[in-house]
C-alpha cells in the first residue's frame, strides 16, 4: 500500500491573512481560487508585481495598519478606523497625529512595558527556583 501526500490548500482569505494583505485589493483570480502551501511559499519567496504593489501602496488589512501606526487593532476600532487603509493615508495620520492614535500609541508603549515587567519578573523567578 503506498501513501500518497494530499496538497494542502487554503482559502484565499487566509491567504490573503498570511500574505498581509487586503483580500478585496488581489486580482480577482486570486479571489475566487484556492492556494496550495506551495503556491503561498512561491508568492512569499517571489512577489508577483501585483502583491509587491499592494504591500507598499495597500490598501492594507486593519492589522497591518495597527502595526505601521504603532497601536493594537482595538485602538484603531477605538479611533474610528474599521476600513483598510492605503500607505498615503497612514502616512497623512502619522503626520497629522490626532489624539486618538497619541492616546493608542500610549497605551500600546504601557501595554509592551508590562509585558516586558512580566516577562523579567517571571525569568528571574525561574532562575531562583533552578538555583533551589
Amino acid at each position: 500500500m503506498t501513501s500518497h501526500q494530499n496538497t494542502q490548500t487554503m482559502k484565499p482569505a487566509t491567504a490573503a491573512k498570511k500574505l498581509g494583505v487586503y483580500l478585496p485589493a488581489t486580482p480577482t483570480e486570486f479571489q475566487e481560487g484556492v492556494v496550495s502551501r506551495a503556491e503561498l511559499n512561491a508568492l512569499q519567496t517571489d512577489p508577483p508585481e501585483w502583491l509587491r504593489e499592494l504591500r507598499r501602496n495597500g490598501p492594507h488589512p486593519r492589522p497591518v495598519v495597527a502595526a505601521k501606526l504603532g497601536v493594537s487593532i482595538s485602538g484603531l476600532a477605538r479611533g474610528g478606523i474599521t476600513d483598510a487603509l492605503t500607505t498615503e493615508q497612514i502616512d497623512a495620520l502619522k503626520q497629522d497625529l490626532p489624539e486618538w492614535l497619541q492616546k493608542e500609541r500610549a497605551t500600546q508603549a504601557d501595554v509592551r512595558k508590562e509585558a516586558a515587567r512580566i516577562k523579567k519578573k517571571s525569568e528571574e523567578r525561574e532562575e531562583r527556583e533552578e538555583r533551589n
